[in-house]
């Protein structure tokens, strides 16, 4: 398999990986801590390479750490999720910017760490994304329900006995997990697009919950596809080209939910003139 035919099944499995674990991240509206998570696991990876270890593994690692910190946080009084990922966005990027400053004679370019590089994947970068991406179709089929019922009314499912927290770890752990899997392909900082782009692009089309799960991962694959393609027409960066891409499908999808509702408007007009003539 040549280089272009592996960046092609890694986009399409990091594409649907990134995707499918989005729906959850923007049904649960947990954007923002993702995006947090995506920036702070940057330390994490620029440490692991002055060690000389997996970079993946040291996202994971401050993957774990920084969702402790931000679930912390977020408990203090007057202090909330919002707050907490701030903080933790900023500082986690400003300490691997440090580090990476510090740290002389790094074995690979820090720049790589913040934009990806698709065409570059490893096996195990791929294997490790298609093991977040089963992962999280098992976990879907197998608490589907309680995630779903807890993401649509949080106060029904408390009513019923249930513990929310339970849910919220699951959920967190699959988002840590999907970001750490797609830093090799675009890095800490274009990650967040292709993990909400592509699902608020199905919110916008698709209807339920569960139409906006499974249309998910298919924008992102294709996002991925299109974007790898394109980077390599046109000459530019695969990372960026991917994230372009993906939230290229929202802008398509906001426009077509937009047209979508014009014929309904334009059709409510004449019936109301009709009423109004009736009555008088």
């Amino acid at each position: 398999m040549d280089y272009f035919a592996r960046a092609l099944l890694a986009a399409v499995i990091i594409g649907g990986m990134a995707g499918l674990v989005g729906a959850l991240v923007v049904l649960r509206r947990r954007v923002f801590f993702a995006q947090a998570l995506t920036h702070a696991t940057f330390p994490g990876a620029v440490a692991a390479a002055a060690l000389g270890i997996s970079v993946p593994l040291g996202a994971a690692v401050a993957s774990v750490l920084i969702v402790g910190i931000m679930l912390l946080i977020g408990r203090v009084r007057r202090q909330g999720e919002q707050v907490a990922a701030g903080i933790v966005l900023t500082a986690g990027f400003a300490l691997g910017m440090t580090l990476q400053a510090v740290i002389p004679g790094l074995p690979v370019r820090v720049d790589s760490f913040l934009v990806g590089s698709i065409l570059t994947t490893s096996d195990g970068d791929i294997a490790l994304a298609g093991a977040v991406f089963v992962v999280t179709i098992v976990a879907l089929v197998f608490f589907g329900k309680q995630v779903l019922f807890s993401t649509v009314d949080p106060d029904g499912y408390r009513a019923t006995g249930h513990r929310t927290w339970p849910v919220e770890g699951l959920v967190l752990a699959l988002m840590a997990a999907a970001v750490v899997a797609a830093l090799p392909a675009v890095g800490a900082i274009l990650a967040i697009a292709l993990i909400a782009a592509p699902a608020s692009a199905a919110r916008l089309v698709a209807r339920g919950p569960l139409a906006i799960i499974i249309a998910s991962p298919l924008i992102g694959a294709a996002s991925g596809v299109i974007g790898v393609i394109l980077s390599r027409t046109f000459s530019i960066a695969a990372g960026p080209s991917i994230a372009l891409t993906a939230c290229a499908f929202f802008v398509l999808a906001l426009l077509l939910s937009r047209l979508r509702a014009v014929p309904w408007r334009m059709a409510a007009v004449p019936t109301e003139t009709a009423e109004e003539a009736r009555t008088t």
